[in-house]
């Protein structure tokens, strides 16, 4: 088990919305989980062993997130700020790889708000016609998310709409957190638990949750080592942002609010190459019938890659984060 503080003394992110005061722990996200539960899927976890994917016969739990709204588990983060923040006039305006964008939209289309979402040119073309089919408003800006981010906040310059921020927002993390609670429930005997890292997000929701009663461990492209140069520098800090799991987990650098959670609550980071996330995800074809894009099989690749070993009788989860892939995407014409 995770050699970190018990959940009495983790520490959290203290804020305040709508006179609520809230932070990034189990009591937050139950209060969340308990809001954006009539929007979002439970989705399901699968058994499987280390040797059907050709490794050493060890237990893997799927957390099958690529299964929720919209198509990864940023719907949870959507709804969180969408329910839980003002929603002004003009609506709401994201910047996003594509995942995110597809979720805000998604969530704005159920609650009839209206959405902008700012993409760059690597967003997959699955992602942006999930974005366009929800109805949102959609602009494709520079090559990398951080110039989508740019062109969104502008945006909110001009427009007044509120902006939901794919990890630096702590709703946005509560939202995420509820993944945790959820995958708890579903599998509580996991020692350990493989997240995929982009801004952080996920992971920081995740390891609020867990608070230190379960090992965390990150898992970045090597083209894309957000968090480890975070960790690596004391803070958040420009990182390569390339790879081809580059929509949806090289944002340049992680969020702020989530470094401190990540601190003290990862465990470690480690790093997958592109051939070792492109192998994950043929070994999720072959093995489970499962498509998932090279964000959400990042996590498995460091199990197939060896970049994480699990320890005799070690139980371990291993989230496939997101879905949003097409046969050519995917390698498959």
């Amino acid at each position: 088990m995770s050699r970190y503080a018990a959940i009495g003394t983790w520490p959290g992110i203290r804020v305040r919305r709508l006179g609520v005061t809230s932070r990034v722990d189990r009591k937050s996200i139950e209060r969340v989980a308990a809001i954006i539960a009539p929007y979002v899927r439970a989705t399901p976890t699968l058994e499987v062993s280390g040797a059907d994917f050709g490794v050493s016969s060890f237990p893997l739990v799927l957390k099958l997130e690529l299964l929720q709204h919209s198509g990864s588990f940023k719907a949870r983060g959507a709804f969180a700020n969408l329910l839980l923040r003002p929603l002004p006039a003009a609506g709401v305006v994201a910047a996003s790889g594509g995942n995110h964008g597809a979720a805000v939209a998604y969530a704005a289309m159920r609650l009839g708000v209206r959405a902008k979402i700012f993409v760059p040119t690597v967003s997959s073309p699955a992602k942006i016609r999930r974005i366009r089919e929800y109805g949102a408003e959609l602009s494709i800006v520079g090559d990398r998310y951080a110039d989508a981010l740019a062109a969104s906040e502008a945006w909110v310059e001009q427009s007044a709409a509120l902006p939901v921020h794919a990890y630096d927002q702590v709703e946005t993390l509560l939202g995420q957190g509820t993944l945790g609670m959820e995958l708890t429930r579903q599998a509580p005997g996991l020692d350990t638990v493989l997240v995929p890292v982009g801004g952080g997000g996920l992971i920081g929701g995740i390891a609020g949750w867990y608070g230190g009663t379960v090992t965390i461990v990150g898992v970045e492209p090597e083209m894309a080592p957000t968090l480890s140069e975070a960790l690596r520098a004391g803070r958040p800090v420009d990182a390569p942002a390339g790879g081809i799991a580059a929509d949806s987990l090289a944002p340049r650098r992680v969020g702020k609010l989530m470094f401190p959670i990540a601190q003290a609550g990862v465990a470690r980071v480690v790093l997958v190459s592109d051939a070792a996330i492109r192998r994950a995800q043929e070994a999720l074809w072959s093995s489970v019938r499962i498509v998932a894009e090279p964000g959400g099989a990042a996590a498995l690749a460091a199990i197939l890659s060896g970049a994480y070993v699990p320890a005799a009788r070690e139980q371990v989860g291993v989230l496939v984060s997101g879905g949003n892939s097409t046969a050519v995407d995917f390698g498959r014409v």
